[in-house]
């Protein structure tokens, strides 16, 4: 059987500006989220495959993917952490209806 393999997606060139942004952005950054996007694109320019960048930021290459086609897309609003990618979940805390809550109380 024959898996079909995923084409590799390559950010788009970076201008010497750009490149130094993203630079100076793992080097500042506080927030996890972003230091691992900012460092996701440039592993990319330089043409690591999405398996070996995932490997390098211990994500997967789906979510390489994703990061890279969004920032091929929207550029350095891309790497901000409100960012949910396409398919991710929202960071909106999940609604707890009645019934759960009237289940977690009767096994307390």
């Amino acid at each position: 059987m024959l898996v079909a393999r995923q084409p590799e997606v390559l950010v788009r060139s970076l201008e010497p500006e750009e490149a130094q942004r993203l630079v100076n952005i793992t080097r500042t950054a506080r927030n996890r989220v972003r230091l691992r996007r900012a460092g996701i694109v440039p592993a990319s320019a330089q043409g690591r495959s999405a398996a070996d960048a995932a490997g390098m930021f211990a994500a997967t290459a789906q979510y390489v993917r994703q990061v890279i086609h969004a920032f091929n897309e929207q550029g350095f609003a891309a790497s901000d952490p409100k960012w949910s990618g396409v398919g991710h979940r929202s960071s909106a805390p999940r609604s707890v209806s009645s019934a759960s809550r009237c289940v977690r109380a009767c096994y307390r």
